[in-house]
């Protein structure tokens, strides 16, 4: 009998703390079990579309389904022949989205690994968080990436398998004198059968920040992947075989891991994945591969439409937004540029990926969409009671995936009476459709990214020059919100404009770069409660 790592599995949450899962919707009664890598790789190959060109790099590679079935089968082998991977044991995943990043995906689901994506972005603090949180034995990073996780698996009692792909390990570390992950790939069998998983056997942990900072792992069974393919790609999107899929979100994200991977391999398409795709890079991308499904941010949207007239986009066909809310200013520029109706939507990291959503022919300007067929949604107040139409509540989801994080309190904040509580305020209109009003914690969504305000706090307090600081998100034009900190100065240290700099240097430097405060505005005190509490609304009231 194959030994099994339960960690996972024993950390789930209690059955009285999980949200209602509905599979009457179509096709979403699912095997008992199966392996969500075999589904989207293995079964496409042996239907007889091994040629169809699956994954393409900027750097010319373009694997067929077969050519990339081939590289997970070696791939799995060498996670279990040499790593030693047994099915549930975690492994991180780092490094820009690329083909080899994406077969590493599928060969740690194949394996019956649980895949953890984290960002490129991620410093060693960070990732030493999530090492421990998960307790994680085994990476793979791409070489270019070396330092950080170095630094991170330095402080942990757990990571003890590291190898790296696209160059050897740096100079005098500890995996400098082990083969590359393509070359020990290279010797390995071309064939892997599948780990038999349960239908409701963990494959993705995908790490969100909480509100206090603090990450929350939520987890992902393999029929979650396949519910979420058979629900809004199939309803709204509705992508073909002979689309070609690009976009900017990272494959540590599950809009990315969706969009970019899962959901044009469940239908047999190409999908571009390209290291960087900002604005001034993904236009000429769409061009070069003919590319005809976009997925990005507003704010990368807005950027674009400045220079659509210089760009060749003949071949998009649809436009997918998602991450923060759509400006209807947004839409109707990129509209008025391209002649596309950009399809908005609103999922998260705890249902995986989209549930309310509207295509091109029923999109509305400022709304979201309606409930993606398989979810059901509702308003409710603070007492869980349903709201009238048109009054702001509480947006509440119920469908096939669902907040399962990972031995976590805040379990009950986010599931309560079976529904999944996003986090966001919305409204239904007289048409039915549900409309953004704001997040209801302190969450900053910034160019589609999520940042605990906290987290800035505690990082500034670290300075030597900072006495007291509060962040909060504050309304931009261009990034949705971006983040302003309230800083009160020690004695000694002067108010002006090089400290500006040098604070914002020293977060880029201790966190993740994109959560710095592009806004730093110096008081004499901060507002607080009679307690001590900071008051960030009053915060958010003077920004």
């Amino acid at each position: 009998m194959t030994r099994v790592d339960t960690f996972a599995k024993d950390r789930l949450p209690a059955a009285t703390d999980l949200p209602e899962f509905l599979f009457d919707g179509p096709g979403l009664h699912m095997p008992d079990r199966f392996n969500i890598a075999k589904v989207l790789l293995d079964d496409r190959v042996a239907q007889g579309q091994g040629h169809r060109v699956c994954l393409i790099g900027a750097d010319g590679v373009a694997w067929t389904y077969a050519q990339l079935q081939v590289e997970v089968n070696r791939m799995a082998n060498v996670l279990v022949n040499d790593l030693g991977l047994i099915p549930g044991q975690r492994v991180l995943l780092r490094g820009a989205n690329s083909p080899r990043l994406a077969a590493c995906f599928l060969a740690v689901f194949k394996a019956g690994g649980i895949a953890v994506g984290t960002m490129p972005l991620l410093r060693a603090k960070e990732l030493a968080t999530i090492i421990d949180k998960a307790q994680i034995s085994h990476a793979l990073c791409d070489a270019r990436l070396a330092q950080e996780l170095q630094t991170a698996q330095s402080q942990s009692t757990t990571l003890s398998h590291l190898l790296y792909f696209n160059g050897p390990a740096p100079e005098g570390s500890a995996a400098a004198s082990v083969q590359t992950l393509e070359a020990l790939a290279a010797h390995q069998p071309t064939t892997f059968d599948a780990f038999d998983s349960a239908a409701d056997d963990v494959c993705l942990m995908a790490f969100t920040s909480g509100t206090t900072g603090q990450p929350k792992a939520a987890m992902h069974f393999h029929r979650d992947i396949l519910a979420a393919c058979r629900c809004w790609p199939v309803h709204v999107l509705r992508a073909t075989p002979d689309d070609v899929f690009i976009g900017s979100p990272p494959l540590a994200f599950t809009f990315g891991l969706g969009g970019l991977l899962i959901f044009p391999m469940a239908i047999g398409a190409s999908t571009v994945l390209l290291e960087k795709a900002t604005p001034d890079v993904l236009p000429a991308a769409v061009a070069a591969h003919r590319a005809t499904v976009m997925f990005t941010a507003p704010t990368s949207y807005r950027a674009m439409a400045t220079q659509a007239q210089s760009h060749d986009w003949s071949s998009l066909r649809k436009c997918v937004s998602a991450g923060e809310a759509l400006p209807a200013a947004t839409r109707q520029l990129w509209r008025e540029t391209t002649g596309i109706e950009i399809i908005d939507g609103i999922g998260s990291t705890e249902l995986f990926h989209i549930f309310i959503s509207a295509d091109e022919a029923h999109a509305k300007p400022g709304a979201t969409g309606l409930p993606v067929p398989g979810y059901v949604a509702a308003i409710l107040d603070d007492q869980g009671h349903p709201v009238p139409a048109g009054q702001v509540g509480r947006l509440a989801i119920k469908g096939p995936t669902g907040c399962k994080y990972l031995d976590d309190p805040r379990q009950s904040q986010y599931v309560q009476n079976g529904w999944n509580l996003t986090g966001d305020a919305y409204r239904v209109d007289e048409d039915g459709h549900y409309v953004y009003q704001a997040r209801t914690d302190d969450m900053i969504i910034s160019g589609g990214y999520n940042i605990a305000g906290p987290e800035v706090e505690a990082t500034l307090l670290l300075h030597p020059a900072v006495a007291e600081c509060g962040v909060v998100g504050v309304a931009d034009e261009e990034r949705g919100q971006i983040v302003k900190a309230f800083v009160v100065l020690r004695a000694g240290h002067a108010a002006d404009a090089q400290m500006v700099r040098t604070l914002q240097e020293f977060v880029k430097q201790s966190i993740a770069p994109y959560k710095y405060p592009r806004a730093v505005e110096f008081a004499e005190s901060l507002p607080r409660t009679e307690t001590g509490k900071l008051q960030r609304f009053k915060l958010r009231q003077g920004a």
